[in-house]
């Protein structure tokens, strides 16, 4: 599989990528309604912040205890059943007078089910495509979810000015609804990867299994440190420029579409492998310029170049799929998504408290030249070949065992 096209002409490929589309539309334009809504009431900056990306922060939580449900339920029974979820718990956010408490709650909860979602979602992916095209359509739904995140922030700046932050959470809402119904009767019904009950108990056996090999701990701790560092650049733009700030992560947008459709679409598979390293380097290094304080046309640049390395998460992806057994598919994605998402958060709060004591040029350069020590520290463990998921998962009856530091059992 090749071409986008192929992607498209494959059976439920394109349900799948319009919930995924319409989820994040509704998420974008739900999180600046809410965050205007509770500037709004509290005249808080952190909890407007909270509001927003704390969601982020608490995919951990559905990593810890949820993931095991990914290969456990039915994919199409499980993502219209989220999506209606959500659609009911960002109608709650509407109502007026909502306690902030309960506000959080309701934020923090559906963050936590988010990591759920995720693993449901690309766990189904590796269903629909063949092997090899996995990645080709990851790619699409990548650059789709990055044009939706630019559209659902411009729809919902319009959306908060012409109906108030409350209609915009309903309209968000009513887009959560179209998601589970285009999941319901677009996707096809499927039996569980695998058997057993899902439990917080199954994702920590699940957690266990997928960390004890030392090649897939490789991919994680690739796939999470020099992305999440490189978020806490992200993270500075408005102290860094204020008025410049949505330049900057406009441009960074368009670097990231630029990576996923070279390297989903563009480049063979063996160059593809023989340049993730280069990318995950690319990633960083340009943010070094940061400590020179450059012209704002020299910024854009570095930004809108080092985007382009983001796109190393797709043969990093890849690896990982070749490590894990079809049968924790669902999980190992999830484990996947939810640690770059909470690394993110982590990351964004360092960055800022580097930045406090310094500037944020600074803290900037410092994130970069971090994420560029991990990635070349990682480099070792990343060459060659991955081998087979027999040759790397333990035998039977070990699976909440660690494995020996530096070897695969």
């Amino acid at each position: 599989m090749r071409t986008y096209r192929e992607v498209f002409r494959t059976p439920e490929f394109t349900p799948l990528f319009l919930t995924s589309a319409t989820q994040v539309a509704a998420s974008t334009a739900s999180g600046l309604a809410l965050g205007t809504l509770v500037y709004a009431a509290t005249g808080s900056p952190l909890l407007s912040a909270l509001s927003m990306f704390g969601p982020s922060l608490a995919q951990v939580a559905g990593a810890l205890a949820l993931l095991s449900a990914a290969d456990r339920l039915p994919p199409r029974a499980a993502l219209s059943g989220l999506a209606v979820l959500f659609a009911l718990g960002t109608a709650a956010l509407a109502l007026p007078g909502l306690p902030m408490a309960a506000v959080l709650a309701i934020v923090f909860g559906l963050g936590a089910v988010a990591a759920l979602g995720g693993a449901v979602r690309y766990g189904l992916l590796t269903e629909i495509l063949p092997k090899d095209g996995y990645l080709l359509g990851r790619s699409v739904i990548n650059m789709s979810g990055g044009t939706m995140q630019i559209g659902g922030y411009a729809a919902g700046g319009f959306l908060v000015t012409a109906l108030s932050a409350r209609g915009t959470l309903l309209t968000a809402a009513a887009l959560y609804l179209l998601a589970a119904a285009v999941a319901r009767f677009g996707l096809s019904p499927r039996p569980a990867r695998t058997g057993g009950r899902p439990s917080v108990a199954e994702t920590w056996r699940g957690n266990a299994r997928l960390w004890s090999s030392a090649p897939r701990r490789h991919v994680y701790y690739a796939l999470w440190v020099p992305n999440g560092l490189i978020v806490g650049c992200e993270s500075l733009f408005v102290p860094y420029a204020p008025r410049h700030a949505g330049l900057l992560f406009a441009v960074g947008s368009l670097g990231m579409l630029t990576g996923d459709l070279l390297t989903g679409r563009l480049l063979a598979p063996h160059r593809r492998e023989r340049l993730a390293a280069p990318l995950r380097l690319l990633l960083a290094a340009p943010y070094l310029v940061f400590a020179l304080r450059p012209p704002l046309p020299l910024a854009l640049a570095a930004v809108a170049l080092a985007s382009i390395g983001f796109s190393a998460t797709l043969p990093l992806q890849q690896r990982l799929m070749a490590l894990t057994p079809d049968e924790m598919s669902g999980q190992a994605l999830g484990l996947h998504s939810s640690g770059m998402l909470t690394m993110q958060g982590v990351s964004a709060a360092l960055a800022g408290a580097l930045a406090q004591p310094t500037s944020p040029a600074v803290a900037m350069a410092v994130m970069a030249a971090v994420s560029v020590a991990v990635t070349l520290t990682l480099a070792p463990g990343l060459r060659g070949d991955p081998v087979t998921p027999r040759q790397v998962n333990p035998p039977e009856g070990t699976f909440g065992e660690a494995a020996p530091e530096g070897r695969a059992p």
